[in-house]
């Protein structure tokens, strides 16, 4: 008899012998932590999980985690993830990856992964630069950045990775920060739960390369005004008081009000569950970055049909109706020709 019994666990026992090798101060640490002391009490075996990453300073992480993990390509972790995901639907398989790796040479397979529904859980770190080749800007930098690579200050408009996963139709879409350990974990349990593919945004401070890039959101004495709680069933609102709220005027765009002026009926209720993600892609434009008022938490989380399951599903149902497959009849089927010397 299977002893289906998770042991009990402590962060100890889900951080390797490895030394964490980060700049102090890294925002990344606290992310790791995050991880660590959340993993005891989801319900799961060391054995049965595996932290995948492609490059970059995040990419390091899965080194960090006492589990199974691989460093991969650069920018190719969701389509390493999708191929364990798919044959082994016993594991929990985590994405760590960064703005750069995910979004520049890894957009293509980030965006199929999120589409196809593959039972993920992405972490996508957003620093707003590439920190590990020491400063470049990157596909979220802001128009204007000047880097090393771009002198004369950026001329690209940056992408908005939660509008990027709702355009994709991930069924889970979060956002979070690296200065709030509960928030964090609040939002990576929930991913974890979700079947499906989820994506989590985490905006994470280099303190090298582009210190200070949301503090005008994140900082202690500005959070409470900056920092706008999306809470399923509850109207929109923020601020120490809860005086500030969002509302939808009649043209169907959102704006950002005083409680006072309009009253609480008037306000958005959020609907993480609303099927069609229009409204959520518009939560995920109302600030323009990370410079005035910001949506946190949970952005959708509605239910879809898991890519593996449908996959093993359709080749059970495939090798029912047809029997085992010729693969030398598939080789020389169709179009095939014959090279003489």
């Amino acid at each position: 008899m299977t002893d289906t019994t998770v042991p009990v666990t402590t962060r100890k026992d889900w951080t390797s012998d490895q030394e964490v090798r980060w700049c102090p101060g890294c925002g990344d640490y606290s992310i790791l932590a995050a991880l660590q002391m959340l993993l005891p009490d989801l319900g799961v075996r060391r054995e049965n999980t595996v932290f995948l990453s492609g490059i970059g300073c995040a990419a390091r992480l899965p080194y960090y985690m006492n589990t199974y993990g691989m460093h991969s390509i650069h920018g190719r972790a969701p389509a390493i993830a999708t191929g364990l995901a798919v044959t082994r639907p016993d594991l929990d398989v985590w994405v760590i990856t960064g703005d750069g790796d995910a979004l520049s040479i890894g957009g293509n397979h980030l965006i199929h992964a999120l589409r196809r529904n593959v039972n993920l859980t992405i972490l996508l770190f957003n620093n707003q630069i590439y920190g590990l080749t020491k400063g470049q800007y990157s596909p979220t930098s802001e128009q204007g950045k000047v880097t090393k690579s771009t002198p004369f200050g950026s001329l690209d408009r940056p992408f908005n990775p939660v509008s990027l996963a709702l355009g994709a139709e991930a069924t889970f879409v979060a956002r979070t920060h690296d200065m709030d350990r509960k928030h964090m974990q609040e939002v990576f349990r929930r991913a974890h739960d979700h079947k499906g593919a989820s994506f989590v945004e985490i905006y994470q401070n280099c303190n090298v390369f582009n210190d200070g890039a949301f503090e005008k959101i994140t900082g202690r004495d500005v959070r409470t005004e900056n920092l706008i709680p999306l809470v399923h069933g509850e109207p929109i609102r923020f601020g120490a008081e809860g005086q500030r709220g969002v509302v939808l005027d009649p043209d169907g765009r959102l704006r950002i009000v005083e409680v006072a002026e309009v009253g609480e009926d008037a306000l958005l209720v959020h609907d993480e569950r609303r099927d069609e993600p229009g409204l959520a892609f518009q939560l995920s434009r109302l600030a323009r970055g990370p410079f005035e008022p910001t949506p946190i938490g949970v952005f959708r989380a509605v239910d879809g049909p898991e890519y593996g399951e449908a996959m093993n599903q359709q080749l059970l149902e495939a090798n029912e109706k047809k029997g085992p497959g010729d693969l030398a009849a598939l080789l020389t089927s169709g179009g095939t020709w014959t090279v003489e010397n």
